[in-house]
This record gives structure tokens, C-alpha cells and sequence, in this order.
């Protein structure tokens, strides 16, 4: 994955927020926080961000998978320091979204992740429903 666009590396633009606690058990022998450690905060990030959009409820009797996730280390991060970790709405499809995320501490960004989300029924991708749709769309990137 080529280096993100500057400007998907903006937290500004992103709508949703949360910090995360940095532990002593994500330090790696470099004595910056490990990549595992930087994944496991995106994804947390990102199944907090469903929630907070009501996605489970949205979505109904269908289910939301994760098809794709691409990540770039840009920064090291440091133990004890915390990280606020930011998702939005890149773009929704037929039947599938992408998130972008970012991972940013003191002020610098140290990772940025971009996933695809499918809505899948009966084990096959499905359309995004109309209102999972416009819930989806409320929580976009902002311009």
C-alpha cells in the first residue's frame, strides 16, 4: 500500500474519536510500540466506532465482515503516552464500505489503516440497506 494520501492524515477530518491507554506489555524491544499492538488498537477502534453508529442494529438479520484491512506504520509511538485513535466514512458501495483510521500521539500520526466492509446474508455479500446506508454516510470523512 503506497504511502496515504496528506490529506486522509488529518484527525480533523475525522468524526468519530477514541483514546486508547498505551500498556508496558505493547512495548517491543525496540522500545516503541509494536505493530501487533498498533493493529489491536485499530481494530478495537474500529468495532468501537460500529457501536457508536448503531451499526449491529442497522444491519439487522445480515452481518458485517471484514474483507480487507491495509495498514501503514508512519510514526513510532511510545509507551506511556495514550493514543487517540480516529475512524470515518471513506466511501459506501453496493454491497460494502471502507473505513479509513488513524493512529495519532502527541500530535503525530503514527499509523493509518483503511478497511472494506461487506454486508454479507446467508454467507454472501448483500446490499447495504438503505437506512445502514444513511447511517453510514453520517459518520463520512469531512471534506
Amino acid at each position: 500500500m503506497p504511502r496515504p494520501d496528506p490529506a486522509l492524515l488529518k484527525p480533523e477530518r475525522y468524526p468519530f474519536r477514541h483514546t486508547v491507554t498505551t500498556r508496558f506489555a505493547d512495548v517491543d524491544p525496540n522500545q516503541h510500540l509494536n505493530n501487533v499492538a498498533l493493529a489491536a488498537m485499530m481494530e478495537d477502534a474500529r468495532v468501537r466506532f460500529n457501536q457508536s453508529i448503531g451499526l449491529k442494529v442497522k444491519i439487522g438479520e445480515r452481518r458485517a465482515m471484514v474483507a480487507s484491512v491495509g495498514m501503514e506504520y508512519l510514526a513510532q509511538g511510545h509507551f506511556p503516552d495514550p493514543v487517540e485513535a480516529s475512524c470515518g466514512i471513506e466511501q459506501v458501495g453496493r454491497s460494502s464500505w471502507g473505513i479509513a483510521q488513524l493512529l495519532v500521539q502527541n500530535g503525530t500520526v503514527i499509523a493509518f489503516a483503511r478497511s472494506v466492509i461487506v454486508a454479507i446474508t446467508d454467507d454472501r455479500p448483500a446490499p447495504v440497506p438503505d437506512d445502514t446506508r444513511a447511517a453510514l454516510l453520517e459518520w463520512s470523512l469531512k471534506a
